[in-house]
């Protein structure tokens, strides 16, 4: 397995891997030293495991086998599993993103988000904070919720009861032709892929916005204010409009 990158996260995942091993079968764990490599060494042998070490190309390696005896995988399992997010309540489990805080890029769009109504979707939905913003609206009849992390579809499912939801696990830059002539869409794009800072992915969340939307129709963003979004913007909307600008966040309204 490649191990993720969070602590909690990669000690939920490797918990789960050797619970499914049958006593001594073998196990190769890889992860890259920058995230995560040179701790898995000390995870391994927090759970019991004996296993022979490598390095190469900034990666580390280890082989193993099943302990007849692991310790801590149940406690490792809680630990990376479903849980509440603080004071806010919402289900999130460790590794989906911002899972242990409402994301402030995320928090700033609800702030000065207006109210909406028609059909719209929540693109890169996370654990449903935003789409629980926009059904606070009466006028809404439906919000498509689309995240390509199957987890943030668990978590959001809990979180967001709604019979107006439509709960999508697809991947933005790949599937949702079928979405067209929607009225709104909200969104906090990613600008990581595979832990990478990648401008493409979130230009991607922005041409299918503006594909999915009907004419006069209004895509919500935000996004760090380091990002270069204002070139993709410009040709795919009549009006784009800077709403806020704080906190390191920008918030734009473009229009269709």
């Amino acid at each position: 397995m490649v191990a993720p990158p969070g602590v909690v996260e990669r000690r939920y995942a490797m918990a789960h891997a050797l619970r499914t091993l049958a006593v001594d079968a073998p196990f190769t764990i890889v992860a890259p030293k920058d995230k995560g490599g040179l701790r898995l060494a000390k995870e391994l042998t927090a759970f019991g495991c004996t296993f022979g070490q490598a390095s190469k190309h900034h990666y580390r390696l280890c082989i193993g086998r099943r302990p007849a005896v692991v310790a801590g995988l149940a406690d490792a399992i809680v630990d990376g599993g479903l849980q509440r997010m603080g004071a806010d309540g919402l289900w999130t489990q460790p590794g989906v993103f911002s899972w242990n805080r409402i994301d402030p890029g995320s928090a700033l769009l609800a702030e000065v988000l207006p109210p909406l109504s028609g059909r719209g979707a929540d693109l890169g939905c996370g654990v449903g904070y935003l789409a629980l913003k926009v059904l606070a609206e009466p006028g809404v009849t439906k919000t498509v919720l689309v995240d390509i992390d199957r987890r943030a579809i668990d978590c959001a499912r809990a979180n967001v009861v709604d019979p107006r939801v439509e709960l999508r696990w697809a991947d933005v830059r790949t599937g949702l032709d079928d979405l067209a002539e929607l009225d709104f869409v909200v969104m906090n794009p990613p600008f990581h892929d595979a832990g990478e800072q990648d401008h493409h992915l979130g230009q991607a969340f922005i041409r299918r916005a503006a594909s999915s939307l009907r004419r006069g129709g209004v895509c919500w963003l935000v996004a760090n204010r380091h990002l270069p979004y204002e070139s993709t913007l410009a040709p795919l909307f009549s009006r784009v409009t800077l709403v806020r600008d704080q906190g390191g966040y920008k918030v734009y309204e473009a229009r269709r």
